[in-house]
C-alpha cells in the first residue's frame, strides 16, 4: 500500500491539524480526519498507550458510532455486555443487606437502539482499536512529545511548541486541538479559557481485578449501599475481571479526611465492610486508583480566532460512575472532525466551526447537571433517588437522548406526521432492502462515513406520474450549475482531488466510491415502499439512477426493532403523493426535514430551493 500521508502533504509546512493527546478523544479525531483526508499529526507525552484501567464503558450510541466506522466488531467480540442494574442495601425489616431492586438498563420501550447494553472494556482496548485503524491509513502517534504552548503567526497559522525527547521543536499547523485531559495545557494556553463548576468532598477508590466472592450479582452492574460505611459500585469487566468503585468516607469519630496515601489494602477492607456478609477477596489486581469528584465545564471551547480547540476531558470533567466520560469525549471529536474537514477544504462558513462550541458545550453542561444529581444520590446512599435519576435520564445516559438545540445546522420542524425524526437528534435505527443486491440493511449504518451529508428522499409510489415528475425536477434543479449543492459539490471535487481520503486495505472491499458517484459532499438516497417489480433503476431520476447502492425498498418491518417500516418510524405516514426529504449531517444527526405534495406544479424545484437554503446557511459557495 502506498503512503497516503505523503500524498496529502504532512510535512510541517503543510500540516492542517495538530492533535495533542492520544486518548479516546484525540484518537477519534485523528481517525476521522484521516478518513476524510485531512493532514494531521497526533502527539502524546506518554511513551505508550493506556495499558490498564481508566475509562471502561461504551454506551449504545457510541457502539453505533463505532459500527459506522466499522471499528466495533472486535470490541464487541471480546468485551463484556451489561444489560441490567441491581441495587442493594439494608432492608427495612431485618436490617440485612439485600437486593432492593433489579432493572433492565435500557428497556426497549424507552430506548430504541441496536445495542441495548453497556459494553465494558478498558480504555486501552478502545485506544488500540483506533491506533490499529490509523496505522492502516499510514498515521502513527508521535509519542514522548510534550506540548508546551502555541503562538499565532502573522499568516494566521499556529506555531505549536513541543518537547520531543527533551529537545524543543516547533510544529507548524493551521489548527490545534487539545485532547490532553483534565489538566490540559492546550486549554491553559487559550486566553481566558477556564474550567467552571464545583468539586465534591467525596473521595473514591477504584480497583480492577479478578474477584473471588459469593455476592450473587457480581456479573450485573450493581450498587451496594451501607448506612454508615459508604457505597460500592460493581462493574463486570472483560477477562473475568470486576471493577469496584469504593466510596471512602472521612473518619466518623475524628472527622479526619481520607488520607492521601490510603493504600490498596485499606480500600479493599472498606469494600469488604460495605458488602458484608458476602465475602470479597482479590485473586489479582490490575489497576488501583483514587480520585475526588469534580464537575466542571470550560467556559470556552476554542480561542478567539477559532484556531485552537479543546475536546474531551480538556473541556469537561465529572464522575466516572455513569460511564459517560469516554463516550462524551469521543462524540466531541465526532462533532468537530467533519466540521474541521470542511473548514480545511474552504467549504465552510465561519458559523460551522462556531457550532462546535454551541453544541458540545450544551451537552457538557447537560452531562454535568445529570452527573451532579447522580453522584450525590450514590454518595447519599439514596437508592430511591438513584433509581429515579436513572429512570429520568435513561435516554441521555444511552446517548440517544443527547440532543442539540436549533441552530444553523438543526432547523425546527413541525412534526405533523407523527414520526420519530427530530432535527438535532440522531437517526433512529431502521431496516430496509437495498435494491441493487436485495440485501436487508440497517439504513442508518449502510452509507459509510466519508465526511458527507446524506439526503434521504422518501416516497411511497416512486412509479407514480406526479412522483416521477417531482423527482425529475428535483434532480435537474440540484444538478443545475447555479445551485448551491452543485457549486459546493464542484468545489469539493476539486478539493478531494488535491487532498484525497486516506484509504486502508479493507476499503477496497467496501468500494466507498459507490456512495459518492455524484458528489463528494452529498450522498443521495431514495427510500420507497413501492414493490421492487414496479420500477427499474434506470427509470429513476439521475441523482438516484446514478446512485444505485443507495436506493432502498421499505418493506421489512419484521426486522425492525419496533416492527415498523422505515417511513412509518421516521415520519409517521406519508399522504398519497407526498414526498419527504431528510437532511442528515455527517455525524448522523438529523439537520432538517420537510415534505411536499408532488401533485403541485414546480414542487420538485421548490424542494431544491429548500435544500439550497439549508446548505447555503453554513457551506461556502
Amino acid at each position: 500500500m502506498s503512503t497516503p500521508q505523503a500524498v496529502n502533504g504532512t510535512s510541517a509546512d503543510a500540516l492542517d491539524v495538530c492533535i495533542v493527546g492520544a486518548g479516546p478523544a484525540g484518537l477519534m479525531l485523528a481517525d476521522n480526519l484521516a478518513r476524510f483526508g485531512v493532514a494531521s499529526k497526533i502527539i502524546d507525552e506518554r511513551p505508550d498507550q493506556t495499558s490498564t484501567g481508566r475509562a471502561d464503558g461504551l454506551q449504545p450510541k457510541t457502539i453505533e458510532t463505532l459500527r459506522m466506522l466499522r471499528l466495533a466488531d472486535d470490541l464487541i467480540r471480546v468485551s463484556t455486555k451489561v444489560y441490567d442494574i441491581c441495587i442493594w442495601g439494608q432492608d427495612n425489616e431485618n436490617k440485612q443487606l439485600s437486593r432492593l431492586g433489579r432493572e433492565i438498563h435500557y428497556p426497549e420501550d424507552v430506548v430504541d437502539v441496536l445495542d441495548p447494553y453497556i459494553l465494558l472494556c478498558h480504555q486501552g482496548m478502545v485506544e488500540a482499536t483506533f491506533i490499529k485503524g490509523l496505522k492502516e491509513r499510514g498515521v502513527e502517534v508521535q509519542r514522548s512529545t510534550k506540548f508546551e504552548d502555541y503562538q499565532t503567526a502573522k499568516d494566521g497559522t499556529l506555531n505549536v511548541n513541543v518537547q520531543e525527547g527533551g529537545v524543543e521543536k516547533t510544529i507548524h499547523s493551521r489548527y490545534l486541538v487539545g485532547c490532553d485531559g483534565a489538566h490540559s495545557k492546550v486549554r491553559k494556553s487559550i486566553p481566558g479559557a477556564v474550567p467552571e463548576g464545583r468539586s465534591s468532598e467525596s473521595v473514591w477508590g477504584v480497583l480492577d481485578g479478578e474477584v473471588a466472592t459469593d455476592f450473587p450479582d457480581i456479573w450485573s452492574k450493581s450498587i451496594v449501599f451501607h448506612p454508615t460505611k459508604g457505597s460500592v459500585l460493581i462493574i463486570p469487566r472483560e477477562r473475568a475481571m470486576t471493577r469496584l468503585y469504593i466510596e471512602l468516607k472521612a473518619d466518623t469519630t475524628t472527622g479526619a479526611p481520607v488520607p492521601a496515601d490510603i493504600t490498596q489494602e485499606d480500600v479493599m477492607e472498606v469494600a469488604r465492610q460495605i458488602c458484608a456478609p458476602y465475602k470479597l477477596e482479590w485473586k489479582t489486581v490490575e489497576w488501583f486508583g483514587r480520585y475526588q469528584i469534580g464537575q466542571r465545564v470550560a467556559n470556552k471551547f476554542f480561542d478567539a480566532n477559532r484556531k485552537a480547540f479543546i475536546a474531551g476531558d480538556a473541556s469537561h470533567t465529572h464522575s466516572p460512575k455513569a460511564a459517560q466520560g469516554m463516550n462524551t469525549s469521543v462524540h466531541d471529536s465526532w462533532n468537530l472532525g467533519w466540521k474541521l474537514n470542511l473548514e480545511v477544504r474552504g467549504l465552510a462558513k465561519p458559523v460551522l466551526l462556531q457550532s462546535y462550541e454551541d453544541e458540545r458545550r450544551k451537552i457538557a453542561q447537560d452531562l454535568i447537571n445529570f452527573d451532579y444529581e447522580h453522584a450525590n444520590s450514590i454518595a447519599a446512599g439514596d437508592s430511591e433517588a438513584l433509581s429515579e435519576n436513572f429512570r429520568i435520564n435513561t435516554r441521555f445516559i444511552s446517548g440517544v437522548g443527547v440532543e442539540y438545540a436549533n441552530n444553523v445546522l438543526n432547523h425546527a420542524y413541525n412534526d405533523v406526521l407523527g414520526g420519530g425524526l427530530k432535527p438535532g437528534s440522531i437517526l433512529p435505527p431502521t431496516k430496509a432492502i437495498r435494491y441493487v443486491d436485495h440485501n436487508p440493511v440497517d439504513v442508518q449504518l449502510d452509507i459509510p462515513i466519508l465526511g458527507q451529508f446524506r439526503v434521504y428522499v422518501l416516497v411511497n409510489n416512486v412509479a407514480g406520474p406526479a412522483e416521477q415528475q417531482f423527482l425529475s425536477d428535483l434532480s435537474n434543479s440540484i444538478t443545475a450549475p447555479s445551485s448551491v449543492m452543485s457549486r459546493t459539490s464542484a468545489a469539493a471535487k476539486h478539493s478531494y482531488a488535491q487532498k484525497p481520503r486516506l484509504q486502508c486495505t479493507e476499503d477496497v472491499y467496501f468500494r466507498h466510491e459507490r456512495y459518492t458517484p455524484l458528489s463528494d459532499l452529498f450522498t443521495y438516497a431514495l427510500i420507497t415502499t413501492a414493490d421492487k417489480k414496479s420500477f427499474e433503476l434506470e427509470q429513476l431520476a439521475p441523482i438516484f439512477s446514478q446512485s444505485p447502492w443507495t436506493v432502498y425498498l421499505d418493506s421489512i418491518p419484521s426486522l425492525d426493532t419496533k416492527g415498523k417500516l422505515c417511513t412509518e418510524k421516521w415520519l409517521g405516514k406519508l399522504r398519497p403523493g407526498e414526498v419527504a426529504i431528510v437532511n442528515v449531517r455527517p455525524d448522523n444527526y438529523v439537520g432538517s426535514i420537510s415534505t411536499w405534495n408532488s401533485a403541485e406544479a414546480g414542487a420538485g424545484a421548490e424542494a431544491s430551493k429548500w435544500l439550497d437554503a439549508y446548505y447555503g446557511g453554513f457551506l461556502n459557495v
